[in-house]
C-alpha cells in the first residue's frame, strides 16, 4: 500500500540521541483503515495504542493493541510477514502493518524543535494517525554523555539531572505527526 513515516519534534534540553531502545520497544499508534479506499484518513485525539477503522467497511475496533519490532505474524497465503496482522471482524479482510527497522533513526540536538522521521512503516490497508510516546526511550547527556534510561514521554515531558555535567536535562513539547514517503 504504501510507506508512512512517524516524524517527531521536540525542545531537547542538554540532550541528545533521543532514541527508541529494543526490538521489545512498544511504537502506540491509532491506526485508520481507510487506505483500503485511496484516503488519507481523519485525524483523531491521543490515546495509547491503535485504534482499528477497516477501509473495505468503515468498521472501527474498539481494541487497542501496539507493535513491535521484535513480533512477526505470517501473512496470509504466505506472503510474507509483518509487525502487526489484523483481521476485520465485520468484513475479514486481513491488513497490516510493518516497521521497517533499518529506518529508526536518533532525534539529536541538532533537530531540536524541527520535524525529523524517526521511524517508517510499510501499511497495507491501514495507515496511522496518532502517535502516543511512552517509556523506553533513551538520551545522552549532550555535553557529558550520560546515558539517560528508560525515559517515559506520555506526559510529552521528562526532566531529570546530570550529575557528571552538573545541569538539568529535559525533553518538552514532544509533538509528532505523520508523512507519506
Amino acid at each position: 500500500m504504501g510507506k508512512i513515516a512517524l516524524q517527531l519534534k521536540a525542545t531537547l534540553e542538554n540532550v541528545t540521541n533521543l532514541r527508541p531502545v529494543g526490538e521489545d520497544f512498544r511504537w502506540y499508534l491509532k491506526v485508520d483503515w481507510t487506505l483500503l479506499r485511496g484516503g488519507w484518513g481523519r485525524q483523531h485525539e491521543p490515546v495509547l495504542c491503535p485504534e482499528m477503522k477497516c477501509g473495505n467497511c468503515g468498521e472501527i475496533s474498539e481494541k487497542w493493541q501496539y507493535i513491535r519490532q521484535m513480533d512477526s505474524v505470517a501473512l496470509k497465503g504466505g506472503r510474507g510477514s509483518a509487525s502487526m496482522v489484523q483481521k476485520c471482524k465485520m468484513c475479514a479482510r486481513e491488513n497490516s502493518i510493518e516497521i521497517l527497522n533499518s529506518t529508526i533513526k536518533s532525534y539529536n540536538t541538532e533537530d531540536n524543535e524541527k520535524f525529523k522521521t524517526i521511524v517508517e512503516f510499510e501499511c497495507r490497508g491501514l495507515e496511522p494517525v496518532d502517535f502516543q510516546p511512552q517509556a523506553g526511550f533513551a538520551a545522552e547527556g549532550a555535553e557529558s554523555g550520560t546515558v539517560f534510561r528508560d525515559i517515559d514521554l506520555q506526559e510529552k515531558d521528562w526532566t531529570d539531572y546530570d550529575e557528571k555535567a552538573q545541569e538539568s536535562v529535559g525533553i518538552y513539547e514532544v509533538t509528532h505527526q505523520f508523512v507519506k514517503c
